[in-house]
């Protein structure tokens, strides 16, 4: 039996901490509440995981739906591959150690992301040189529309940096109900991204993947403040892409600009170094401010409101684009 609540305090459920309340609120932990709710309610909900992407205004109008589903196993086991379903209430970080346990190499690098199983292919999670979407082999959903699942292959889910076909012509109609990784056996480590080598390297000579997990753990523990302690979404910006030519010109007004290859005659720009270059990095606007130890993540220092963290996004965009002609945009998803 699922219980609808009403007014219900989104506060605890959003990684920034925002204040904010749900006219109402139900939990799904099983596919029979799923399909109870579906029964009885009109089918306009604001689905919830783990609250690591969302910028929450002060009242939701309409049923919020939190995904609490649990389960991870292994589908298949060939001579090249491991197959592995995840449900989509399934915490991303202990999802991920779960499997370097299991012996299931290639999330290493996206280790201690906030959030679900459900929410990173919607979000097309990345971090370090590795996206989410190198490894997923297909994405079930509910669809709300006809109340029945969907099998979504790679290629239909239609991702691209931080983005998916979810966030874009049919959002607000699917629910990530499972997602299904496919792992390479004998895949080589990705250690080519900023830092990652040297802090490998540091501790061994003959690194695993366990090893690089724990560095990626130990990179981001030195950058990004614990949500718990801190409300923060992680990084707020997006890395914007330049075309070659725009960077070449960025570079001469700019020697020490940071940018990374990306698709054929691309650059990704480190959104970080742009916001700290902007001045940006430690500094506040009223109750949310941009974190001391990594210009690109927006904390909240207490009490904030959405109305606060987009005064403050605007403010940064802005001295962003003055300075260098480059416009970022926002990571999370506004409700």
């Amino acid at each position: 039996m699922v219980t609808i609540k009403s007014l219900q305090a989104l506060d605890k459920l959003n990684t920034l901490q925002l204040k904010s309340v749900a006219e109402s609120y139900a939990e799904i932990k099983s596919e029979s509440d799923l399909f109870e709710l579906w029964r009885a309610q009109n089918h306009n909900w604001s689905v919830l995981g783990g609250g690591s992407n969302l910028v929450l205004s002060e009242k939701i109008s309409g049923l919020v739906v939190r995904i609490c589903t649990q389960g991870r196993f292994l589908v298949s086991d060939d001579r090249t591959t491991w197959t592995v379903e995840a449900l989509a209430g399934e915490n991303w970080h202990d999802f991920v150690q779960w499997t370097l346990l299991q012996g299931y190499y290639g999330l290493e690098n996206l280790s201690l992301i906030p959030g679900t199983v459900g929410a990173a292919p919607i979000q097309n999670i990345g971090a370090y040189g590795v996206e989410v979407k190198d490894l997923i082999e297909s994405v079930t959903c509910f669809d709300l529309k006809n109340g029945t699942f969907t099998e979504f292959s790679n290629s239909q889910c239609q991702f691209s940096y931080r983005d998916s076909f979810f966030k874009n012509s049919e959002r607000g109609r699917y629910i990530v109900w499972k997602v299904r990784f496919k792992f390479i056996k004998n895949a080589p480590l990705n250690l080519n991204y900023g830092d990652v080598r040297h802090e490998v390297e540091a501790t061994t000579s003959t690194p695993t993947a366990k090893d690089v997990a724990k560095a990626i753990i130990r990179i981001r523990e030195s950058k990004l403040p614990n949500p718990l302690i801190i409300g923060n979404a992680g990084s707020f910006f997006k890395n914007p892409v330049v075309s070659e030519n725009q960077f070449l010109n960025l570079k001469k007004a700019h020697p020490n600009i940071v940018g990374y290859p990306y698709l054929t005659n691309r650059i990704k720009l480190a959104a970080g170094w742009l916001i700290e270059s902007a001045g940006w990095k430690g500094k506040s606007l009223g109750p949310v401010g941009m974190y001391e130890k990594q210009a690109l993540v927006l904390v909240n220092h207490g009490g904030a409101t959405a109305t606060d963290v987009w005064k403050l996004a605007q403010a940064v965009r802005q001295d962003v684009f003055t300075k260098f002609h480059v416009q970022i945009e926002a990571e999370p998803i506004r409700w």
